[in-house]
Formats: structure tokens, sequence, C-alpha cells
């Protein structure tokens, strides 16, 4: 269904074509699980240089704990205001991280993971997760993939 010959060189196109995948991958399916996991392969398939992928939901009003995601086992709860996913919730704000070894109280999943960027999923004015995503080179995102990142995110929640 999704190939990635689709993609071009270009990443603004790649970007735009990724948003159009999703609606039509999750744009008649109720089921917010399904949607997740699969708005996980596709960004999975999508972005090169990656290790996980993954979502993080709210579980009361104080901690995020594991969703649909790509890769390896991961940690399965985190407190909000703790790690970059918890950074990232407390503040409502997207956290892109060039280094994580340089980040104050991050949490190591993957050991292999040195870079991340997390973003908020925000429905109606509330927090219902976060959207994390590893790599394994550092400064691996920039400020394209957040900004690219963040619409894939609003085109998510529309859904959700």
């Amino acid at each position: 269904m999704f190939n990635v010959e689709m993609y071009t060189t270009n990443r603004l196109e790649n970007y735009e074509l990724v948003k159009k995948q999703l609606r039509a991958l999750i744009h008649d399916e109720k089921n917010q699980i399904a949607n997740l996991s699969n708005t996980c392969a596709l960004l999975n398939q999508f972005l090169d240089r990656v290790n996980w992928v993954g979502f993080y939901l709210m579980d009361g009003t104080d901690e995020l704990v594991l969703g649909p995601f790509q890769g390896l086992p991961a940690c399965i709860r985190i407190p909000v205001g703790k790690g970059v996913c918890g950074a990232a919730a407390k503040n409502k704000e997207t956290v892109r991280v060039e280094d994580v070894n340089q980040f104050p109280g991050h949490i190591a999943c993957d050991a292999a993971s040195q870079s991340e960027i997390v973003i908020p999923l925000i429905k109606n004015g509330q927090l219902f997760g976060v959207l994390d995503i590893d790599s394994t080179e550092k400064n691996r995102f920039d400020e394209i993939d957040q900004e690219k990142l963040e619409e894939f995110v609003d085109v998510l929640m529309e859904f959700i």
C-alpha cells in the first residue's frame, strides 16, 4: 500500500506525502489503538535513521504509559516531568534533543539511542500523550523534522 520508492529526494514533499498517507490509512477507523499502531508503522517506514517510534499515552494526570510502538522493548511508565517524554508532556511543547547523553534526567530505554524528538499529542487543550522518536545518530532531528512532525501529529489528532 505504501511504498518507500514513492518518496522523492525533497524532504518537504516527502513529509506532505506521508501526511496524506496517514489520512488515507486512518480516516475511516475509529479504534485509537489500531490508528496509533498504524501511525507508528507508517513513521517507522518513512523516517530513515531511527531506531524507535512510538507513543506514550496519559494514564491519569501524572504519568505516561507505553502505547503502540515500533522498536525494541521500552520503558513502560514515565512520570510527567521526567526524561524527554515527561518534559514534553509537562510543558506541552516539542522537545528536540541533539544528544540524549547531555539531557538532564534522560531515561535510557535503549542505550543505542543518541538523539530524540518528542511531540505532545493535544486534543481540545488536553494532553493525550506524546509521540517519541529516537535515533542512533546524534543531531538526527532538525527544525524541518520538528515542524513537519508537529504537522503530522496535528493530522493524527483529527482522528483521535
